[in-house]
């Protein structure tokens, strides 16, 4: 480490002001603090002097989404083997055959999206910030595994360009970039990312092989068709053996990242624990009012079935898009589980509502925290008033 330490030094002045690269300064600033903490302290001013940066802060991110992608990449290889009929496989052979279907979609999303944030960074000569090293992770766990890579690299791109850099980058954004792509790729090309073949790997080419009976329609594709009968027990749903996007189906490991964001208070629980407690009212509401079966899903089978879990954990925490002050959280949160479970039922052309619940709770978060912030302003002026 000392002799990488050495070289780096070595030929960082041709990098710095009046060096030979000095245009690709932001790259090379990048690349050394991905593997050096910086150095840069604050030296005026009043600040909250902490050791969390944003690499690090991402960092834990990305670690507690490790125990959803590691399932995630076992499922994809399950299912693969579970639609041909082979079920004498060893746990490698199913691990890899996952890996090697799941690793280009990350690969794609990681140099997609870290090419147009180097480009922007050395167009406006700033640091490459390290926000996309979450949203590269979270973008392929939100697709289904046999989407199109070509696609998956138009998306991610369209979100970094008109989800950050138009905003002016990592911590202006307005909406959440991996939710942003995945809405791009379904209303862009709504044939590529819905129906029951798209959620096992290699469905569509093994059709003739394919097991009688068995069919690659995702939990909430079944209530969505009226399929009742076919939606999985609880423990099922909970464990996550059931087709879906890569990362949302083992509510285990999402509850596994959501343990390591709040310890490290990352992740709001603030905002998880409204978000559920907002379906769960929406769905006691539906239960109440029943008029088909899809209303009279308890509110346990609603947290558990689609991306719902990994909507409130990972995407509604978004430090950036969500809600800022405290109270806030709590009406952020709890809207946004709400509205999910209500586009669900309403719309069941879209049943997975719990994307365009979060992209419309990031629009109205600025105004919840405004408004927050207006009424604690009141409330001390009504207060003084009181006083004299």
């Amino acid at each position: 480490m000392k002799q990488l330490r050495k070289i780096i030094d070595n030929i960082k002045p041709n990098f710095q002001e009046g060096g030979k690269f000095e245009k690709l300064r932001s790259t090379f600033d990048a690349f050394e603090t991905f593997l050096y903490v910086s150095n840069k302290v604050t030296n005026k001013g009043s600040h909250i002097r902490d050791s969390i940066d944003l690499k690090r802060t991402m960092s834990i991110v990305i670690m507690s989404l490790i125990p959803a992608l590691l399932f995630g990449i076992w499922n994809v290889g399950y299912f693969h083997f579970l639609s041909l009929g082979e079920d004498n496989v060893s746990f490698f052979e199913v691990f890899f055959n996952g890996f090697i279907k799941v690793f280009p979609i990350i690969v794609v999303s990681y140099v997609s999206g870290l090419a147009v944030e180097f480009v922007a960074a050395q167009i406006r000569g700033h640091e490459v910030n390290e926000g996309f090293l979450v949203s590269g992770m979270l973008i392929p766990l939100v697709m289904p595994v046999d989407v199109p890579l070509w696609m998956v690299s138009i998306a991610t791109i369209f979100a970094v360009i008109i989800g950050k850099e138009v905003f002016g980058g990592t911590g202006m954004n307005i909406f959440n970039p991996a939710l942003l792509s995945r809405a791009f790729i379904f209303f862009a090309y709504p044939s590529k990312i819905t129906g029951d073949l798209i959620w096992v790997s290699e469905l569509s080419k093994n059709k003739l092989a394919v097991v009688d009976g068995f069919s690659g329609a995702t939990p909430l594709g079944n209530a969505a068709h009226g399929a009742f009968d076919k939606i999985p027990d609880l423990w099922t749903l909970f464990w996550g053996f059931v087709p879906g996007s890569i990362g949302e189906t083992s509510k285990f490991a999402i509850l596994i990242g959501a343990f390591i964001l709040i310890i490290t208070r990352i992740g709001s629980f603030k905002i998880m624990l409204s978000f559920v407690l907002g379906g769960v009212v929406m769905s006691s509401i539906f239960n109440i009012f029943a008029v088909n079966e899809f209303m009279q899903l308890s509110p346990l089978y609603h947290i558990l079935l689609g991306s719902f879990l990994f909507g409130a954990v990972f995407m509604a925490t978004d430090p950036v898009t969500a809600a800022q002050t405290s109270i806030g959280k709590y009406i952020y949160g709890f809207l946004g589980g709400f509205f999910a479970i209500m586009i669900r039922v309403f719309n069941p052309a879209y049943p997975e509502g719990t994307m365009l619940s979060i992209l419309l709770m990031n629009t109205f978060a600025p105004l919840i925290d405004y408004y927050v912030i207006q009424s604690n302003i009141n409330r001390r002026l009504n207060r003084v008033k009181n006083i004299n």
